[in-house]
């Protein structure tokens, strides 16, 4: 990151990333559990730290797009992590969400995606929404930006002034850009979603999909982004 954030872990897979938070207590919470590649980092992440796998205390999911439950049923199992999310994401966990239109071919995709990994769903343990304040690395608020999916949420850290910003945009230094088309099932709420973020004005931003782990940059990135697709 442009500075440092203790106890903020970035853990890279195939299809994009997902975040440790590790707080003073030595608690836990995973912020998406990615799709392939990131049970051996999680674990080696724990063993560098003497975390015991019960130092995970939640799951926060941001939306159920399989490349962000993949490893959920892993890490339940693993840990007994509780999974907080939006009860709206609870058809794409299940992998029943009807998508439409061009958004069928997320569906085809995913579908595609549950055989190949003998993808197993979940269920919420804990419904979240708009506003609701989670005990956890220092307090994190959710931020309910539908468009990506109806679920689909953020989490804000008024203590860093850093938002988790989930899939709302990619931040690659070639391409900052909306999620595509196809993997948007209620697109023409992405606007009102990308208003929020830049009227909360985030110091710090932490996509889901980014090329460098720099907070700093993925915000002015974002803002970037905002001008060309809003002004």
């Amino acid at each position: 990151m442009g500075e440092t954030l203790e106890g903020v872990f970035s853990i890279r897979g195939l299809m994009g990333l997902c975040h440790l938070l590790v707080d003073e207590r030595r608690e836990a919470v995973l912020i998406d559990t990615g799709l392939v590649g990131e049970r051996y980092q999680i674990q080696r992440i724990f063993r560098r730290l003497r975390l015991a796998p019960s130092a995970l205390k939640a799951v926060l999911l941001t939306h159920g797009h399989l490349d962000h439950v993949g490893n959920l049923h892993w890490v339940k199992q693993w840990s007994g992590a509780k999974l907080l999310a939006h009860q709206s994401e609870q058809a794409h966990i299940d992998g029943t969400f009807a998508y439409e239109g061009s958004a069928k071919w997320c569906g085809r995709l995913e579908k595609l995606g549950y055989r190949m990994l003998s993808y197993r769903p979940v269920q919420i343990d804990h419904f979240i929404a708009e506003g609701d304040e989670l005990p956890c690395w220092g307090g994190l608020r959710v931020m309910h930006l539908p468009g990506h999916t109806r679920g689909h949420c953020g989490f804000y850290s008024s203590r860093h002034d850093l938002l988790f910003s989930g899939d709302l945009f990619a931040s690659y230094f070639f391409n900052v850009h909306q999620p595509p088309a196809v993997l948007n099932a209620a697109p023409e709420l992405i606007p009102d979603s990308m208003r929020r973020v830049r009227a909360l004005a985030p110091r710090l931003i932490v996509p889901q999909h980014y090329d460098v782990f720099d907070a700093r940059l993925h915000a002015k990135r974002f803002e970037q982004l905002c001008r060309r697709v809003l002004d």
